[in-house]
């Protein structure tokens, strides 16, 4: 019989308990917009999404998982401590994601974790006398990618909503629909591959905050790998629940603008999990939303739920960063 110390087991029920959070907040959006064309139901989209989480680091790599674990606070000599310190960047991160949401501002984790994680190694640092602890270059970089996600995403959408429109009528009755529904399930299997690739390491990241060990190590263990998923399954049954619907309603959704959001959003964040910058498949998907339904016309986009999603946006990382330097800083000053 295996013995797990109590620390162990704090850690694992933590790990387990953000999973399943993160499985709330992302995996409602992301199936939300997949069941919102004909040819998927919650249930498989779920499962699908789901093996994407698992297998992408696999294949991939888990740049963005290390960048999340050790590039924004890099730390010489990572320990109990620091790791305690870390947590509380996380625990700001979720507290921020779920005020914002309780004022009905729905917005990016991933954002979030990296103003809470900045901000605990800000915080963390300070009261150590050591100064900041915070590779600024990488923030900075990291900030970049996710300023320009959603940008990026909805030029790419009205570039791929063009070739989409412009593709040759199908020669049998019946038969556009058809080609729509296959690139519908080509689309979304290509946005969860990305979201594995990406946003979903997360949940990989802070495993190995809590548990020590590289995130590489850890995506090639079956029982943290199982923990994952088991538990991101469980919290997106109730996020689908209460979450659903395709993009917020930031546009009334068509089956060619589903297809159009997902390949492009998913081009989007792949190319960002390449550099290992971590990147919300919710913005890009969001900002490719608003693309396909601008090449239907502006007045296609409810431009007033936009506004309230951008200024979600622009609060969550500097509300994370200050929780997650009061917090790191208090925590800091207990142990020390």
């Amino acid at each position: 019989m295996v013995r797990v110390s109590t620390a162990t087991a704090v850690a694992l029920g933590v790990a387990a308990l953000f999973a399943v959070f993160t499985g709330f907040n992302d995996a409602g959006v992301l199936v939300g917009i997949g069941v919102g064309a004909s040819g998927l139901r919650p249930p498989g989209a779920l499962a699908l999404l789901t093996t994407a989480v698992l297998v992408a680091p696999l294949l991939v790599g888990t740049a963005v998982a290390t960048t999340l674990d050790g590039r924004l606070v890099p730390s010489a000599a990572p320990g109990p401590a620091f790791r305690v310190q870390i947590l509380a960047g996380i625990g700001a991160a979720v507290a921020v994601t779920v005020l914002l949401a309780a004022r009905r501002l729905p917005t990016s984790l991933t954002l979030a974790l990296i103003g809470g994680i900045a901000g605990a190694g800000t915080g963390g640092g300070l009261v150590r006398g050591g100064g900041d602890a915070v590779d600024w270059a990488v923030v900075g970089a990291v900030l970049a990618a996710a300023a320009a996600a959603p940008l990026i995403g909805a030029l790419v959408a009205l570039a791929a909503a063009r070739v989409v429109a412009a593709l040759p009528p199908a020669g049998r009755p019946g038969g556009a629909a058809g080609r729509l529904r296959r690139l519908h399930l080509g689309g979304f299997a290509a946005a969860c591959v990305a979201y594995g690739a990406n946003d979903g390491q997360k949940m990989l990241a802070v495993y190995a905050v809590l548990l020590g060990g590289g995130p590489d190590r850890h995506a090639r263990s079956p029982a943290a790998l199982a923990l994952i998923a088991v538990c991101f399954m469980a919290g997106g049954l109730l996020g689908v629940r209460r979450l659903g619907g395709a993009g917020g309603g930031l546009v009334a959704a068509r089956q060619d603008g589903v297809v159009v959001t997902e390949l492009s959003s998913a081009s989007v964040v792949l190319g960002t999990a390449a550099v290992g910058a971590p990147v919300s498949m919710t913005q890009s998907m969001s900002g490719a939303l608003v693309g396909a339904g601008l090449s239907r016309g502006a007045r296609r986009v409810r431009w007033r739920k936009v506004l309230r999603l951008s200024q979600a946006w622009l609060l969550t990382l500097p509300a994370a960063f200050v929780g997650g330097g009061v917090c790191a800083a208090v925590v800091v000053s207990l142990v020390s």
